[in-house]
This record gives C-alpha cells, sequence and structure tokens, in this order.
C-alpha cells in the first residue's frame, strides 16, 4: 500500500493516532533496549565515557536494519497467513517474557560470544574507545566491538518482535517506519537519563509483556472480530494504560515498602 495524503480531517486523524500508537509502542518496547545496554555495558567494563560512541554506532545501525525489515515486512504483511503467523508469535513472546521477568542475560555464553572467539580475537584488556586494535602484527577486536556487537544483534531480535507490532496497529509501511525511526534516535539520551534509574521501573517488563500479547491478539484474531480493524484509539488507550499502570506499580511499590 503507498503513502497516500490525507485529504479530509478523520484520515489524517486516523493517521495521526496511527503513528503515536506505534510510537508509543515503540518507545515502550525500547525500555527493554535500556535494560540490555546496561547489563553489556557493566559486563564488559565500558567506560560511561565511551558508552555515546558505543551507542551512536548501535544506533546507526538499527537504523539500517529496521528499514531493511520494514521494506520486507511491508511486503509480508499482505497475507493474512503471514499476519496470523507473527500475531501468535507476539503472543508467546509476550508469555515467555512474563516466565522470564528475572532471568539475567549472560553475555559469555551467548552463541555470538563463541563464535567471535573462533572468528577474531578478544582483547578484554584493552580500555581504549576503538573497536579493533593491532599488537604484534595480529588483529584483535576490544570490549568496545563486542558490546556493539551484542547491541545490533539484541536490536535484531527486538526488531522481530516490535516491527510486526506496529504493523498490528497500521498498514501504512511509512508510518511504520517513521514511527520506528523517531523512537530509536532518542533511545540513547534515553538511556542516560534512566540508566541510573532502571530499578526504579522493577515492574515495567510486565506492562511490555502485556502490550505484545495485545498487540499479538489484534493481529491474530481482534483485527477480523472489528470487521478488519481493531479502533485505533482503543489500542492507543489499552497501550498507554498497560505500560502507565506498570509504571505506576513500580513507583508505588518503591514508596510502599519504605
Amino acid at each position: 500500500m503507498g503513502w497516500k495524503f490525507p485529504e479530509t480531517p478523520g484520515l489524517a486523524k486516523q493517521i495521526a493516532l496511527e503513528f503515536l500508537s506505534g510510537f508509543v509502542v515503540e518507545k515502550s518496547l525500547a525500555i527493554d533496549n535500556i535494560f540490555i545496554f546496561a547489563i553489556v555495558f557493566s559486563f564488559f567494563r565500558i567506560p560511561r565515557a565511551y558508552q555515546h560512541r558505543v551507542l551512536f554506532f548501535g544506533i546507526l545501525g538499527a537504523l539500517v536494519f529496521r528499514g531493511i525489515f520494514i521494506a520486507i515486512g511491508s511486503h509480508l504483511m499482505a497475507y493474512k497467513s503471514v499476519v496470523v503467523f507473527f500475531g501468535i508469535l507476539l503472543v508467546f513472546t509476550g508469555i515467555k517474557m512474563l516466565f522470564n521477568i528475572n532471568k539475567v542475560m549472560e553475555p559469555e555464553r551467548t552463541w555470538l560470544m563463541r563464535l567471535l572467539n573462533k572468528v577474531l580475537p578478544v582483547d578484554f584488556s584493552d580500555q581504549s574507545d576503538r573497536f579493533l586494535v593491532r599488537k604484534s602484527g595480529v588483529v584483535f577486536a576490544t570490549p568496545m566491538f563486542v558490546a556493539l556487537l551484542f547491541l545490533e544483534l539484541t536490536d535484531l531480535l527486538f526488531a522481530i518482535d516490535s516491527v510486526p507490532a506496529i504493523f498490528a496497529l497500521t498498514k501504512e509501511p511509512f508510518i511504520v517506519f517513521t514511527s520506528n525511526i523517531f523512537a530509536i534516535l532518542g533511545l540513547r539520551s534515553l538511556y542516560f537519563l534512566l540508566s541510573g534509574a532502571l530499578e526504579r521501573f522493577k515492574y515495567i517488563k510486565y506492562g511490555l509483556a502485556a502490550v505484545l500479547v495485545f498487540v499479538g491478539l489484534k493481529m491474530a484474531y481482534l483485527n477480523e472480530a472489528f470487521g478488519g480493524k481493531f479502533p485505533i484509539s482503543w489500542s492507543l488507550t489499552i497501550i498507554a494504560a498497560l505500560i502507565g499502570g506498570s509504571i505506576f506499580v513500580s513507583l508505588a511499590m518503591i514508596r510502599f515498602k519504605r
């Protein structure tokens, strides 16, 4: 479906709500990325002064990969069976997230780390801001490079969830792309804003899991049940309530425990 310029106020409102809903979903799911950023930076001992450099290239790569994902998705989502498949996938992903809330990521046990050790030696003693260093004629990857790889890989995995989730809210690739891009562009600033307060939002992952289950149900069933399009205003309200509710509970529990 190509981009159509809004000809009526009603259509303009519909498009604006679809963009806002997509932006809220992507921005909310991006909070999970921030938890991963904190874990990766802590594990590989990336100094805070160098973290912005890793995030800059990580987000730059994410923009490219998201564009590719959306271009492919715009064609795949034209098939109802594919839409239903991704809807079911999102539901299972949300349920899996609920049962793995407290699971801690262990970078050293991932297949990426094992593969990298076979292809390129890693010098964990290097504390520079470079991604690759040459010592005695041998090229070594630095902790900065490994951290960047982990960020790119995790973003690809998150894109498998977030891109179909936004396609559940709108069929317009331009809206999917712009809502993704605007949400991702502020991710670096959001990380430095929230990195010191992540523990305060203990229950937000429950809200994110619930959002994935909701958009999955929307793709697999609710759109058809509502004549082909679940009301976008309802979607935005439900998503905002789930995320806002999880943030409220997180902050309320902190005060309750004092």
